[in-house]
């Protein structure tokens, strides 16, 4: 038997099967239509473009195992965090999501600090609210398009809209939730205060689940749809970076994760909730049953080369790039990139940060703008980390996953600029592997998830700092840090202008 994860991203689904002992048996990835970006701030998908894109990808890898889905015996769901997909009465979308980059709504974010008070919102919820969350989304619509609003009845995050469509439920699970600004994630349940005070109707929100949970099964419909066997049962899944922590292995203290995905995220365990006090990192709940998570986001990290690839060398695959980066030396001649192409959130919380080049010269070329580009998101993946660390969280090693981390050249940069060890795992997956684990303990084939884990979780090899690269990017973290302050008053200049 096999168990089926599937991952709902931001460039298109992937699903893959795994085994009874956690290894990966085949994948199949099909994309997504481009981001529609029809103004500065705003980013938005069809969910229906998700759903073909799942089913395309299902079909796809049962094809590529050689698998009849008869002999899948369970699934598990993960996807981009905080989008929000608003289905009418008869659960058809009205319009499209917006989905986790879009900015706009920092005046409702505003409004709700009013309305509810700053610090009840980090005790209602246990983070501040930002214009990344489900919430100042869904309060953009009632504000700007209140005939949209008018026609909603139910709100569903990305992967939870894929899972109505495989087993017609509404329904979420903890760590997804966490990212809506509407979760109490200390009680892991819907925050009555914040509905409440917000004048929203309850019932618009999906039943609350925990990951391993079965939340239903598979629609004839959908089995027809994607030839899984009708039936088949439905986990709650997860979170994106709750899913690829579980399939990174980060289910205990003292081991974090770094994916390096459109997004880049910083992630370790807690035992019990603890958040930092200014925000700047969130405390969500993890996907393992009555635990947590601590995770620094930067918005731009994979996304930053993707557009400097499709700007200035379209075609050219991600290999080449950093072949070239490594022609420049460490600290790229003091050239310094700002990854905030889509603001930023750790550890500024600031939605009209923007990107740029600091210490441009005629000397530098193509090289050095590559290396430095790696090496600004690098520096805001450590802002991430710094954080983390000054809550008290013990970090003592890193596991590297994603796109980014593919390649060798910018897990040793990770592992210079950290100052720690950076290992990689036999299965690199990430969150579609962790949806599939989730999907097996789900199933009732392992004790519990940390279990599991233990099982199909292996190091393959650690990267250790080089002290001579470590020295001279301390020096170089400590200029990017002194960059953003500095250029803060110009950014607000600057969106008056967009």
């Amino acid at each position: 038997m096999y168990w089926l994860g599937i991952d709902i991203g931001t460039g298109g689904s992937r699903a893959l099967l795994v085994d009874a002992k956690g290894r990966l048996v085949a994948g199949f990835t099909a994309p997504h239509e481009d981001i529609r970006m029809e103004r500065p701030l705003w980013a938005e998908q069809r969910p229906e473009n998700w759903w073909d894109a799942a089913q395309a990808a299902i079909r796809g890898v049962l094809k590529e195992a050689g698998v009849g889905g008869d002999q899948v015996k369970g699934v598990g769901l993960s996807g981009q965090m905080h989008g929000l997909v608003l289905l009418d009465a008869a659960n058809q979308v009205i319009r499209p999501a917006l989905i986790w980059c879009d900015q706009r709504s920092q005046p409702q974010v505003d409004w709700i600090n009013q309305t509810i008070g700053r610090a009840n919102v980090v005790a209602h919820t246990a983070n501040p609210m930002l214009t990344g969350f489900t919430l100042p989304k869904l309060i953009w619509v009632r504000d700007n398009e209140p005939q949209n609003f008018e026609r909603a009845r139910k709100i569903l995050l990305p992967k939870d809209y894929v899972r109505f469509m495989l087993t017609g439920v509404h329904a979420t699970e903890a760590s997804d939730a966490s990212g809506t600004g509407l979760l109490d994630v200390v009680t892991r349940r819907w925050s009555s205060a914040m509905i409440e005070q917000l004048g929203l109707d309850a019932s618009l929100l999906p039943e609350v689940k925990e990951s391993a949970d079965v939340t239903g099964t598979i629609t004839r419909a959908a089995a027809e749809a994607t030839g899984l066997r009708e039936g088949t049962p439905v986990v709650g899944g997860a979170g994106d970076q709750a899913a690829s922590g579980i399939g990174n292995g980060i289910v205990r203290p003292g081991v974090a994760s770094c994916t390096i995905g459109t997004s880049g995220v910083v992630f370790a365990y807690l035992d019990r909730p603890h958040y930092d006090s200014h925000g700047r990192v969130h405390t969500f709940c993890h996907a393992v049953r009555g635990k947590w998570h601590v995770m620094g986001v930067t918005q731009g990290a994979g996304l930053s080369l993707q557009w400097f690839r499709n700007q200035f060398t379209p075609g050219t695959d991600y290999d080449t790039l950093m072949e070239e980066a490594k022609k420049a030396p460490p600290l790229s001649h003091g050239l310094f990139w700002l990854p905030y192409l889509m603001g930023e959130r750790t550890p500024h919380l600031d939605p009209i940060a923007r990107g740029g080049w600091i210490g441009l010269t005629a000397k530098h070329g193509r090289a050095e703008m590559i290396r430095s580009i790696v090496e600004g998101v690098t520096y805001s993946l450590k802002d991430c980390l710094s954080v983390i660390e000054h809550m008290g969280v013990e970090i003592h090693s890193v596991r590297a996953s994603g796109g980014g981390a593919r390649s060798r050249f910018w897990r040793q940069m990770l592992a210079d600029v950290f100052g720690r060890s950076v290992a990689t795992l036999e299965n690199t997956e990430g969150s579609a592997y962790g949806a599939a684990l989730l999907a097996l303990a789900g199933t009732g084939e392992y004790a519990s998830v940390e279990e599991l884990c233990d099982v199909a979780i292996r190091e393959v090899e650690s990267l250790i700092p080089n002290a001579h690269e470590s020295a001279a990017y301390d020096r170089g973290y400590e200029v990017f840090s002194i960059l953003y302050p500095t250029l803060k008053p110009v950014y607000s200049l600057i969106q008056q202008m967009a």
